[in-house]
């Protein structure tokens, strides 16, 4: 049992499965697509989680999941998601969508992952089962590797149903119908980016999201020794590094793969004024990587650039990212051909 599925590797878990599974079904859309048409670029402080040990404090996209089911919509293919209270139940589900030749999503736990690079108790990885040999099943998994892999019946039972915050139960995703691919790319490449853009600048008296989060991370970092001593305040940078630049594709990368998508946009839409916008915001993403870098200096104690000058460097970003959405909107809305 193994699906004729073409594996690529991709920057990012959730956006290269999407890709990838639909590829299989003949819709050949490119990771960054995917993501900008998935509206998942963001920006969330999330003022209840704890800093220690959890880089889901900060998110640079929007929550996992969100991207494929979004994507999916736009494209008006049919899918289904399903959780299972019984392990059993739930590798038997899978096994049968396998034996009708479809390939399967899965949400699995990064710890127990045998092959992944790193361990942390990350519960939001997404992976495509596409074959079983025996008490092996086929993945593919383009977030991490360039061909596919094997994985035992038993590890993948592990790490399906890994314990811990957000717990994945099971959480498998498929296309129900195979999709017919009719649908206009114009309408939805402009759509997505006024929600993006609404995401980003518009959601009003809430200081967590969008630019505002950005703006609201700003004036924590001036207070962090002052709050948390010394030794909390560098393990709040060292968490926050590590959600921009190691967790998933990081805030620079999300960054960047949003720039390519303006720039495949452009070309599709024949609008070679989203290629200024692209560029505008691979800038911002070398602001993002530069600000991580500064705080990982301060972490090893290699810089002597003091909280409020990290501040700053964020309050830059804010306006940087303010001004280009505000533009990008305004340009979308009134700009492009029809």
């Amino acid at each position: 049992m193994n699906l004729n599925f073409e594996h690529r590797a991709a920057a990012h878990c959730e956006t290269g499965v999407t890709s990838n599974m639909l590829n299989f079904y003949g819709c050949q859309l490119s990771e960054p697509m995917i993501f900008g048409i998935g509206e998942g670029l963001s920006f969330i402080y999330i003022p209840v989680v704890s800093f220690k040990g959890n880089s889901l404090k900060f998110s640079f996209r929007s929550f996992p999941g969100a991207i494929f089911a979004c994507a999916m919509k736009k494209l008006r293919i049919k899918v289904e998601f399903k959780r299972f209270s019984n392990k059993e139940d739930g590798m038997k589900e899978m096994d049968k969508l396998l034996s009708e030749g479809i390939p399967v999503g899965n949400v699995v736990g990064l710890y127990y992952l045998p092959y992944s690079p790193i361990r942390v108790h990350f519960n939001a990885h997404n992976l495509c089962v596409v074959g079983r040999e025996g008490d092996e099943y086929i993945i593919s998994d383009p977030s991490w590797h360039n061909t596919l892999l094997k994985i035992s019946y038993n590890d993948l039972l592990k790490v399906r149903f890994s314990e811990g915050l957000f717990k994945p139960r099971g959480k498998m995703y498929w296309v129900k119908e195979k999709p017919v691919l009719s649908y206009d790319m114009r309408h939805i490449i402009e759509q997505s980016i006024k929600n993006t853009c609404r995401k980003m600048i518009g959601v009003l008296f809430v200081s967590q999201f969008g630019v505002r989060g950005i703006v609201t991370l700003s004036k924590k970092i001036r207070k962090l020794e002052a709050k948390y001593g010394e030794k909390d305040a560098l393990l709040y940078l060292a968490t926050l590094v590590q959600a921009i630049e190691e967790i998933g594709t990081g805030g620079a990368g999300y960054r960047y793969m949003y720039g390519l998508f303006l720039h495949e946009a452009a070309e599709m839409l024949c609008e070679p004024k989203l290629k200024d916008f692209s560029v505008e915001m691979t800038r911002i993403g070398d602001l993002w990587r530069q600000f991580a870098l500064e705080c990982g200096r301060k972490f090893k104690n290699r810089s002597k650039e003091s909280y409020n000058e990290l501040a700053d460097r964020l309050l830059k970003i804010a306006a940087a990212e303010k001004e280009f959405f505000i533009t990008l909107k305004k340009f979308v809305k009134t700009g492009c051909k029809k």
